[in-house]
Formats: structure tokens, sequence, C-alpha cells
């Protein structure tokens, strides 16, 4: 038996949770530790609500109540929201309560001993009305880039632009519109740059980690470590255990405090089970794995805060063992967050997506197996009630609850209990055995979404197996051989009932009682998935566990507006048409085009801001989320194949025109990202068009680009005029047709870095 813990992101405790928490970093750590569970590992899972920072006090400030009462609002609305989708945690607790306060003074006051805290000046706003210092969110102003007005003090949320107290333009403070002053304030800071060549060397060690989080992590690091300031002038937080007047109108900042949850709620766990020692198992134990689901956004105080502030305290604590970051849950291409909302005018635009809502209208197994197969783990992906709507019903329903009740209800009408089978089938002994060892090796290293697909096609071999037993005929002519065969399909359901169970935990749970078999699924644990099935245990009569979703039945109000009241939507000529073979291909404006500039994206770490030469009057900006995978020396004077007539849309602040290609084969299993360049050197603005007459006119990712299928491969067989492509080469797919990706006069697109063949074209 191993030993796992499992630590959660703390949602801020400024209102309600939505599907974007729940896919980045609530659900992932319940499937894994469920999962551990059936490995009878002992495994606990802490987390809880980040009660403390600006957000909750301006809240607080708005409604007129304390930021206690914000803050304890929300954290009891997001615990039953996290409970309701069947989600457990050992502890889900609160940063502000005294087992908080205690270990984050300690960790303080452990640090300040050791070195690597220390007094420093820093400017901030000062407002002579109200006799404060004011935190960001309390200084508004006109941008100096872009001209917004009532912009916050730190970023312009218009252009992007970040900014240091000073920048904006005629500042005033949001309590009372004094125009605040710049002053110096002594603060504490943590000695983060002390730390660099330990984490480095730490980093080196860690070569499961996902790319995308040690690549960020890597160039974080290099790119030098800066120390941060660890106080603010505030009241709501963390008193800083250190004597004198000056320090008590300033708290611990809420970014190294929130960090400190994840000790101090396995402290407060400890002490809650009567054994107050007992977390040191978990903390000072070299054996015990730790593990950190989060979002992206969220990645280096994980990978580099933390482990520096664990380092500094000369304690022996575990440092993380891995961080299974993931990107974000996109809606209509936007982020969701807590302030933002859709601008989508389509009727599932309107549908709530905080948690308490969503719970109102649908079953959280739905939601728990749609967010598991869209799960953004290395992608940003996107989210839509329609998708949910064909997932819930064509896989969920139709596979896997159809493959459920299709078999218990047939042996249970015709046998009443588990039917004898002296031959059990090698094909499904086998079939069972090879998913389950996928399964394993998937979940093993977090990959759900891969995990989740080993059980749908688990799924699916039961039915075409049912199918092929053809029991129905069986049961009039052999009723002993129609048993056997039923005593195999149930041998998968029970397979498939244990798989999904960290997935789907409550449907699950029904499908092993119909079966009558005894104890529950965790103590079954995974040898269950392919133990011997008891003979003549009796069965109980089964009900369907999964239900068709009808968005039109579940919001009428929204899907069934009378006509008149529906606005036409405008249209938008694309010219021109295609028909025929690879139409959707021809849609797209594919060119050359040469990176002439690289900059850091100002909002978004992951993300370069690219200035592009197309062969136009002017080079265009494009937006492109390479940092993981190229550095910018890589990325300087590439020449890259561009989607250059994609609608131009704004990526955290900064309008990206245009789109450049690469090929990825985590699909397919692999983890390698490479882009597309031309195989020969021809100037930028040179058309890929295959040869065909294409698009000019502005398309839609989704509904022109997402239609088109590309890959990369070095199969040359059934591709037309392949024969003079290089060793790797994109190819258009078009049914039963294929043709390379070229400018039609012999130079092809091709990729530099080795990728599992038929890796796909984003």
């Amino acid at each position: 038996m191993s030993k796992i813990l499992i630590n959660v992101a703390w949602p801020y405790a400024n209102g309600p949770i939505h599907l974007g928490h729940v896919a980045g970093s609530l659900l992932p750590p319940d499937i894994f530790c469920r999962y551990n569970r059936l490995l009878g590992n002992e495994v606990w899972m802490v987390g809880g609500s980040d009660q403390h920072g600006t957000p909750i006090t301006v809240s607080a400030d708005k409604e007129g109540v304390t930021p206690e009462a914000i803050a304890e609002r929300y954290h009891d609305i997001n615990k039953r929201s996290i409970e309701g989708l069947g989600i457990e945690y050992t502890l889900y607790n609160k940063t502000h309560c005294p087992v908080h306060f205690e270990i984050t003074q300690y960790m303080f006051s452990r640090l300040k001993e050791n070195g690597y805290i220390y007094e420093m000046e820093e400017d901030e706003y000062y407002c002579p009305k109200c006799s404060k210092f004011l935190p960001d969110r309390y200084v508004e102003g006109i941008c100096p880039k872009c001209g917004a007005v009532d912009v916050r003090s730190d970023q312009c949320d218009s252009c992007g632009a970040t900014f240091v107290p000073g920048d904006v333009l005629q500042p005033h403070c949001t309590r009372c519109g004094t125009t605040p002053e710049v002053r110096s304030s002594k603060q504490f800071a943590l000695k983060l740059s002390a730390f660099e060549k330990p984490l480095m060397d730490e980093l080196a060690k860690n070569t499961h980690w996902r790319s995308n989080v040690k690549a960020f992590t890597e160039n974080f690091v290099k790119g030098g470590l800066k120390d941060r300031s660890i106080t603010r002038d505030m009241s709501w937080g963390v008193p800083i255990p250190v004597e004198g007047d000056e320090w008590k109108s300033k708290v611990i900042y809420v970014w190294f405090d929130a960090v400190i949850g994840y000790l101090s709620a396995t402290i407060q766990h400890a002490r809650d089970i009567g054994k107050p020692d007992y977390w040191k198992t978990f903390w000072q134990n070299p054996d015990c794995k730790h593990y950190y689901f989060i979002g992206k956004d969220n990645i280096p105080f994980h990978s580099i805060i933390w482990p520096a502030m664990l380092m500094g305290m000369e304690d022996g604590y575990n440092l993380p063992y891995d961080i299974p970051a993931n990107e974000y849950l996109m809606f209509g291409g936007a982020k969701l967050s807590k302030s933002r909302t859709g601008t989508n005018v389509a009727a599932s635009a309107k549908i709530p997506r905080d948690i308490m809502h969503v719970l109102e209208k649908f079953d959280p197994e739905e939601i728990r197996y749609y967010l598991s197969v869209v799960m953004p783990d290395l992608h940003d992906s996107d989210f839509t009630w329609e998708d949910l709507e064909t997932k819930v019903n064509n896989e969920l329903v139709a596979a896997l609850g159809n493959f459920y009740h299709r078999c218990l209800s047939f042996t249970h009408k015709n046998f009443g209990a588990i039917p004898a089978n002296p031959e059990p089938d090698a094909k499904v002994t086998e079939a069972i055995a090879k998913y389950l060892a996928d399964y394993n090796s998937h979940l093993s290293v977090c990959d759900f979404k891969k995990a989740i697909q080993d059980v749908m096609a688990l799924a699916h071999f039961g039915n075409e197996y049912f199918n092929s037993c053809m029991p129905w005929k069986l049961i009039k002519d052999d009723k002993a051989r129609c048993g056997a065969v039923l005593h195999d399909n149930i041998r998968i359901v029970k397979a498939l009932c244990v798989m999904a169970w960290p997935f789907m935990p409550k449907s699950s749970e029904r499908i092993w009682g119909f079966m009558g078999l005894p104890g529950t699924l965790e103590e079954a644990g995974i040898a269950a998935v392919d133990s011997p099935l008891p003979v003549g245990i009796k069965l109980n009569e089964p009900v369907p566990v999964y239900g068709k979703i009808d968005l039109k039945v579940l919001f009428p109000e929204l899907y069934n507006q009378p006509e008149a009241d529906v606005k036409p939507k405008e249209k938008k000529e694309t010219k021109p048409r295609f028909e025929g073979p690879f139409a959707d291909f021809r849609m797209l404006d594919l060119r050359v085009g040469q990176v002439i500039k690289v900059e850091d994206h100002p909002n978004a770490d992951k993300l370069y801001k690219l200035t592009v030469d197309l062969g136009e009057a002017e080079p265009r900006t494009i937006c492109a989320g390479l940092k993981a995978f190229y550095t910018p020396e890589e990325m300087l004077n590439r020449k890259a194949i561009v989607v250059s007539n994609l609608a131009p849309r704004p990526l955290r602040g900064v309008d990206s025109c245009g789109m450049l290609l690469a090929a990825d084969d985590e699909a397919l299993g692999g983890n390698t990202v490479a882009l597309l360049k031309p195989s020969a050197d021809v100037p930028p603005g040179t058309r890929f068009s295959c040869g065909f007459e294409n698009n000019s006119g502005e398309i839609d990712y989704k509904k022109h680009f997402s239609a088109v299928t590309m890959k990369v491969t070095t199969k040359k067989d059934g591709i037309e005029g392949a024969e003079n492509a290089p060793e790797a080469f994109a190819a258009v797919f078009d049914g039963d047709r294929a043709i390379p990706l070229s400018d039609g006069k012999g130079t092809f697109a091709t990729v530099e870095r080795k990728l599992i063949d038929g890796a796909g074209v984003r």
C-alpha cells in the first residue's frame, strides 16, 4: 500500500464555482483519489476555500457587509456544490480558521528565522482622505496606452497593458474618489532569488511532469527569480507575527497564505481524527507522493514559489511529486470566469454555468462524464451544452448505459441470478485485460481523458459481444448456453462498473447493487475488474442508470420562444462557395508566413505575441500558445503555414489575426507538437492551396476550419501526388481521398520533429 497526498486548488470564496473550476482542478483530483482508493492506497485529499485577498473585500464593500460574511457565504455555497457533484475531500477546509492562521504564522516566522524573509520598501497608492494604502483593485484610472476609462491600477482589460503604481492617468480611490498619492510602504519579502539553483536541480528530476508544466517552469526560473512582497496594507487576512505598531495594519498576502492551506488542512484533519502528529506521515515521509491539481494560471505558485517555501523551512517537508495542471475550459472561445458571461446570443449561452444552477437541471454523473471526455488537460477545450447533449445521449446512454441495462435486464428476466459458465470466453478475458492495462497506464499518470476512452472502448466491445451472442435466440434454443454467454457479458458489466467508478461513482454503485455483489466497489478494489463472478447470486431488478438529455425540454423558455421574438442572425457572405471534393479545405486561405518578431504575451504566460510577415503591406499580429514547445530563438525568422483568413479574435487583450498550423500527436499517445513549414525556401505570402482555387473571405474557426481534416504522415500509399513529398508531410483528407498539403508547384508542408503517424493538424 502506498501513501498519496492529493492537494486541490483553492477556489476564491468571492462567488460560486463554475464548470471551468470543475474541469480544471476539482474533478481530476477526485477521479485520481478514487482510482488510488481502488488500488488500496492510503489517500488524503485536501483543499478548501481561499477566503482572503482583495476580491473578497471588494465584494464586501459593494454589499456593505464584512469580508467574513462574503467568504463564509461562498464557502458554504461552493462546499455544497462540490458535494453535489460527488467530489469527496478528506477535508474541505477554509483559510480563515484558527489552525490555518497558526500554521501560516509558523511558516512565516520559520522562513524569517532562516533568512528567507526580510523587510523591503515598496511603492503603493495611498489615499490621503481614507488615510490608508490602497490595494490594486481600489484604484482606477485611464489607461495610458489605449485610453480606456475606469481601468484597474494593475491592468487594463481592454488592451491588456499592465501597470505599476503611478502609471494610470487620473487615478482615483474607488471608495471616496480622491486622487491617491504614490508612497513608499514597508513590507516583508520572500527571498525567492535564493532558490534558483535548488529549484532547477529539483526540476531536472521531474521528467514525468507534463511537458507544458515543465517547460513553463523552466522558462520562468531561467528568466531569473525575483524576490516577492508577501505582505499588504489591509486588515483582512492573516496577521503578521511580528511585534511593532507599523505591522498591525498589514496582513500576510493571499498568494503566500493560500498555498500553506495544503499543510494546514492536513494538520487540521490529523487533529480532527485524534492523531495530531499523523500529518507527518504525509509531509515528512519521502515515500509519500504529493500531487497538486490546479489550473494553468497557478503553475508558478505550485512549481516554484511553494517548493521554495518548503525548501526554506528546512524541516524536511515533501516537495511536489507531480503537478498535472490543466488548461482552460472555454465557452464560446472565452475562458469561463466568475466575473464574465458569454456573449454568444444562442439560447445555450444563457444557460447558467455555476454549479448550484447546473445541478438543478442535470444529473451530476452527466456533468462528470462530459467534463472527463472534454477535459482541458494539455490544451484549452471548448464547452458547449449542445455537445454535452450529444455526448451524453450518443455515448454515455447509447453505449455504456445501454450495455448495462440490456445485459442485466435480460439476465434478470430469464435467470434471476448470475448463471454459470464452466468455460469463460477467452475473447472476453483478453478484452478486459487489454483495456484494464491501458486504463491503469493512463490513470497512473493522470491522463483522465484517455482512461475514460478505455472505459468506453470496453463498453463498445460489450455491445458488439452481446449482439454476436444473440441471447434472445439462444434462450429459445439452448438455455444453458444462453446462461453461459450471459455470464461472460456480466463479467464485462462488472469490469466496466469498477473502471467507471472513479468517473461516475453513483451510477457505478447502483450497477454493483443490481448485480447483487457483496460490499462496496471501493472494498472490492481494482482486482474486481477481472475476478471470477460468483455464480448463483440473486440479481436485483435493474433500471436504466442514465437518461437522455433534451435541452429544449430542460430549458423551454430559451429554446421554444415565439418566432417573432427570435432575432434573425446577421449573415456574413463568404465568397466563393465551393462544392465537390475538398470543398471545406478550399474555404481556407493558407499562406507561408515568416515570424519577424517574438514577444511574450502581456497577459498570458503560455502565449507568444508574434509579428508575422505574410507578404502583405503590413505584417500581422498572431498569438500562439507555443511557449511550452518552442523558444523565442526557435520562433524568430521561422517560416510557417498560416491560416490567414480566420476572423480576428481577442486573446487575453490582444487581437490575433491568423493561426499558425501545428501537428500534435497527443491523441495518439504522443507528446510532440511540431509547426508545419514549407519544404522549400519560398517567399512569405506563398499560398498553400494544393493547386485549387481557394477562398479569400473571412471564415469562422468552428464552422470552417474545424470541418477540414489534416494529418501528418510518412505513408504515401493512397495519397494522390505524394511521390515527391518529403519523408514526413501534411496531407488533406476528404472521405476516401487524400492529397499532400502543398503550393501546387512542388513545395510541401512538412515538419522537423518526429511525430506519431497520423498526428492531427490544428
